[in-house]
């Protein structure tokens, strides 16, 4: 196994390439009420073909760190402070503006949560996927259209040649979100981030659309980071988890054990709070409370507030992201008590 850098979610075996390090990352958000601190020093680690689950309630700084990758963090009032963010072993950070513009929407892409908002509305979709292929790849019109139908098709939107010609507004939610994963796919990225994909639609798209990422997912070897706080989706396509509360990351692992044995009360809560098929008929048991205030956030574990465990010590005392296991970390005084329940 190669050695982790500290905080990030798990080893990758030796040979495993890694494709992209998130190190140490703070952005805040400067604002008339004081400094938010919407990311609070996270790491992780994603490798080829892998699919890492970032999860947590809204709020806690998910999508930040995702616009932060793709460099399209409002800025101000948004400010990264602090940490790296590397490709394949370059720090997207502090590269040249012409180098980012090669990498980002080439071989880091994303889709976003609400693809009504994403997509311009005065411009047929089919142009608006073309217009990846005259910017990176200097494709005619022509050449540019042909590839935005196929890449319809290959997502599964009926009459593609037809449709191509259609606006936004034309198309129901499911179908834009394929618009949107058509146009992240469309030069074969090697790290897609999916943010929310399946937020505001029904349950039977929801799956048809987490089954086409997956599909794509195995077809090209990408690395794939699901922004979520579905857990149902998770526990189908994920093969790690990070978890995040107040802009920290405070539990990684392999997808099964969390599941079976969180090792912080927050996923405990999480776990808690969703129906499940084998406890017909139970009640479900809510996190009580609500999340922290990011622009002033509580003394020690910004989660003790809400805590069942907590203890004196938690108030005083900041809990660092340790290893309570081979693979497996939590930001938890008590981790190991928790773990065993």
């Amino acid at each position: 196994m190669t050695v982790a850098t500290p905080g990030s979610t798990l080893d990758h075996g030796a040979d495993t390439p890694c494709l992209l390090e998130v190190d140490n990352l703070h952005v805040e958000f400067r604002t008339d009420d004081g400094v938010v601190s919407a990311v609070n020093g996270i790491s992780y680690t994603l490798a080829a073909g892998e699919t890492l689950a970032i999860l947590g309630e809204s709020g806690c700084g998910k999508s930040v760190s995702a616009q932060t990758i793709m460099g399209v963090l409002d800025s101000p009032p948004g400010f990264v402070t602090a940490g790296e963010v590397r490709y394949r072993g370059r720090d997207l950070l502090t590269m040249a503006p012409r180098e980012q513009r090669a990498i980002r929407g080439a071989e880091i892409s994303i889709v976003f949560q609400d693809a009504l908002s994403a997509l311009n509305p005065v411009f047929p979709v089919g142009q608006q996927i073309g217009e990846m292929f005259r910017r990176h790849r200097d494709s005619s019109r022509k050449d540019a259209r042909r590839a935005a139908v196929e890449l319809m098709d290959r997502v599964r939107i009926p009459s593609a040649a037809d449709r191509a010609g259609d606006y936004p507004h034309q198309f129901s939610g499911g179908m834009r979100q394929r618009v949107m994963i058509a146009m992240a796919i469309a030069l074969d990225p090697a790290v897609l981030i999916a943010d929310e994909p399946t937020t505001a639609l029904d349950v039977t798209v929801q799956a048809q659309i987490m089954d086409l990422l997956s599909e794509l997912q195995a077809e090209k070897g990408m690395g794939l980071i699901l922004i979520t706080h579905d857990l149902g989706v998770v526990s189908e396509i994920a093969d790690r988890i990070a978890v995040m509360y107040a802009g920290r990351i405070v539990e990684t692992g392999q997808t099964d054990a969390v599941f079976r044995s969180p090792a912080m009360p927050y996923t405990e809560g999480l776990m808690a709070s969703i129906a499940r098929v084998d406890q017909k008929g139970q009640r479900l048991h809510p996190i009580v409370g609500a999340p922290p205030n990011l622009a002033r956030l509580p003394d020690g574990c910004p989660f003790h507030p809400r805590c069942p465990r907590a203890t004196e010590r938690c108030p005083r005392e900041l809990p660092a992201l340790r290893e309570v296991f081979p693979g497996r970390r939590s930001a938890c005084h008590y981790a190991e008590e928790v773990l065993g329940g």
